[in-house]
């Protein structure tokens, strides 16, 4: 380093000149630059179905619905069960193979299928489905040429069960419970024994019987209990928690006993009784249970507003708002 006054060479960190006496201009360090935080490592990428992204001017693919459950039904058909809390089944057809539904139950199919709307048994038939508040008429979805499709969507939360039966194997559901079935597989409406308690014990009284060989597709509402009941043994059930169960379980609907029982349990008047040997399926969610609960923030009388809408009360305390 030098003196600027004199030009003497001074030490580096001297504070003056040795020469002269002039004050020396402390050395300043290096401004040191700190580095930029390192960006963190990109995510892995998420399994098949489960990431999406979307760039402008590209094409656009949207993840794939999972796939819970494959399989192959009596008469060759192939179908995906697909979906997590509100399920569609998709079910492949070969030329000339026949899969029917209730009318409406369709949501979506190719090109090659062609449909046939018969009386599904005749006037019979149409006249059980009647009174129990069923469609009147079955449609029959037939592959004309090529391989073609018929998916069915599930209309709740809840499960799609594929049933594969084989001949003459049954299996009795609740009210609503069939999607759809290939043309070997029998639907056929039961009622309760007891049409008196059948009546007052609510959904209880009109049950469907599925009768094989063939692979019949159920919609279950929430998730899926399964119980073995042996000889003789008695479950007592919400008349709407009863999915399905086999025709061995004696089914019937008791009434609940004691005063204080009907009018503060809550339970209602009735209950299912399930008696072994046989399985039985009970499901988490009712649709009936749901309807009950939501339709107290219905508005009981038409609102002012000009829309006609909910109310923006009912609405705030069913979100869960003050």
């Amino acid at each position: 380093m030098q003196c600027p006054n004199c030009g003497a060479q001074v030490a580096p960190n001297a504070r003056f000149c040795t020469t002269c006496g002039t004050p020396m201009a402390s050395a300043q360090p290096p401004v040191q630059v700190a580095a930029p935080p390192a960006m963190p490592d990109a995510a892995p990428a998420q399994a098949s179905g489960a990431s999406y992204s979307s760039q402008p001017g590209q094409r656009i693919d949207l993840p794939e619905p999972v796939v819970v459950q494959t399989g192959e039904g009596y008469t060759g058909i192939d179908y995906q069960v697909m979906g997590t809390t509100l399920q569609a089944v998709i079910i492949q057809l070969e030329p000339g193979q026949t899969i029917y539904s209730e009318s409406g139950g369709m949501s979506w199919m190719s090109g090659n299928i062609s449909y046939n709307t018969n009386s599904g048994g005749g006037l019979g038939g149409m006249f059980k489905r009647a009174i129990s508040g069923e469609s009147l008429f079955i449609i029959d979805y037939t592959c004309s040429g090529g391989r073609g499709l018929v998916a069915f969507a599930s209309e709740f939360p809840g499960k799609i069960v594929p049933l594969h039966l084989g001949p003459g194997q049954e299996v009795i559901a609740q009210k609503d419970a069939f999607m759809c079935a290939e043309k070997s597989v029998q639907i056929s409406i039961q009622f309760r024994r007891k049409l008196g308690a059948g009546f007052f014990g609510g959904e209880g009284f009109i049950l469907q019987k599925l009768t094989g060989p063939g692979v019949a597709f159920v919609e279950l509402d929430g998730e899926i209990v399964e119980y073995t009941l042996e000889p003789g043994q008695l479950m007592k059930v919400d008349t709407g928690h009863v999915a399905m169960f086999e025709p061995t379980v004696q089914f019937d609907i008791e009434m609940i006993k004691g005063f204080k029982n009907i009018l503060f349990g809550g339970e209602g008047l009735f209950l299912a009784t399930l008696r072994g040997p046989g399985r039985v399926w009970l499901q988490t969610m009712p649709a009936i249970k749901l309807a009950k609960r939501l339709i107290q923030y219905l508005p009981s009388s038409p609102s002012s507003n000009n829309s006609g809408g909910i109310n923006l009360g009912n609405l705030g305390s069913l979100l869960g708002g003050e």
